[in-house]
């Protein structure tokens, strides 16, 4: 199932360009298939893409004056250490079919969309490390309560030296409580932890 996504520009990260293409994992970053913004009658410029729920997507605009720019609301930003620079990330949303049941019937057919969390509320998990997750499809809490310490281990590593530094041991455990809205707890716990340690 795919999904409409808007993305957008403001007129100030245009200067002197006057075109701006959308390039990204979903069109293969080929300037071919780029998606044209169009400006808008408040002077921002945008562009509706349809990309499939459920998978996260790495995007930058191209000016047509060869600058390359970030989605300034993006939802996270990963390194690309062989440019150093930083790449937009997106998660679009899964749809879910959830069964309303109400008095033992079932009524109707409803959609629910999953929402990403702020991973960043872990303690030890920073702005970069977060965006890792989400490139490995660790967008919540409750799926980051899931994982276990050895595979969030192996992320950090395969993300290079800078990451395999870090302890995920108790990310899981703050997680579960971050999860069930146990947030007193999680606090107290986080009191106790320097790093996520």
């Amino acid at each position: 199932m795919t999904k409409k996504i808007t993305f957008t520009l403001p007129a100030e990260a245009l200067a002197e360009a006057t075109e701006v293409i959308l390039l990204g994992d979903f069109n293969a970053w080929d300037i071919e298939k780029g998606i044209t913004l169009k400006k808008q009658k408040d002077g921002t410029l945008k562009a509706t893409a349809e990309l499939e729920a459920g998978k996260t997507y790495q995007y930058r605009f191209l000016l047509n004056d060869g600058r390359w720019v970030n989605d300034y609301q993006a939802q996270n930003y990963v390194p690309v250490s062989d440019f150093n620079i930083e790449n937009c990330l997106i998660t679009v949303p899964e749809v879910l079919d959830v069964v309303v049941k109400p008095k033992g019937k079932i009524v109707k057919l409803a959609k629910q969309e999953t929402d990403s969390d702020d991973l960043s509320k872990i303690e030890g998990i920073g702005k970069q490390i977060a965006a890792l997750l989400v490139k490995n499809n660790i967008s919540t809490f409750s799926e980051l309560s899931k994982s276990t310490v050895t595979a969030l281990k192996e992320i950090l590593a395969a993300a290079g030296s800078k990451f395999k530094i870090h302890n995920p041991g108790t990310w899981p455990k703050q997680a579960k409580l971050a999860a069930a809205g146990k947030w007193e707890e999680l606090d107290v716990l986080q009191t106790s932890l320097k790093g996520g340690k």
